[in-house]
């Protein structure tokens, strides 16, 4: 293992030993629900949006360090930003991941999340990585749909 897997390895583990914005928002807050049925791993994510823009994002469930990790990372990311750039930032993340996105947006920092563009090396493994940015992507699907 080179010194850039170390660090990337590292920076996994970190955020699953230590996942930042784990538990739950209070109503009215949205939940949605993400269950990867090949390995098991399940994820909860919690969204507070206000002014079309996450205020708030927490995460629950259970599975391998890769999901757990990505769900972390994820929430540092993401918390704060507009619903378009958390777009961008899913489309940038999943094209990183080798899953076909139309309209990739370049020039997008993914932060700690580049950590994670071994696992395509495991295909296996990119659902683990990418179940809470689905799971995201449907909660704002249907927030948007509740509120229009």
């Amino acid at each position: 293992m080179d010194g850039l897997d170390e660090l990337y390895m590292e920076i996994i583990l970190d955020h699953y030993r230590d996942p930042r914005n784990r538990g739950e928002l209070a109503p009215p807050a949205y939940m949605a629900e993400g269950f990867n049925p090949m390995c098991g791993d399940e994820v909860k994510v919690f969204l507070d949006i206000e002014n079309n823009a996450v205020k708030e994002i927490r995460i629950g469930g259970q599975g391998c360090s890769i999901s757990q990790a990505s769900a972390s990372m994820m929430t540092t990311l993401i918390e704060g930003k507009s619903i378009k750039e958390v777009h961008q930032i899913s489309k940038a993340f999943k094209s990183m991941m080798a899953i076909n996105e139309e309209g990739v947006v370049e020039d997008v920092d993914l932060g700690d999340l580049e950590a994670l563009q071994g696992v395509v090396k495991f295909p296996l493994r990119i659902k683990c990585a990418i179940l809470s940015w689905h799971t995201l992507e449907q909660g704002l699907k249907e927030i948007a749909a509740s509120t229009q």
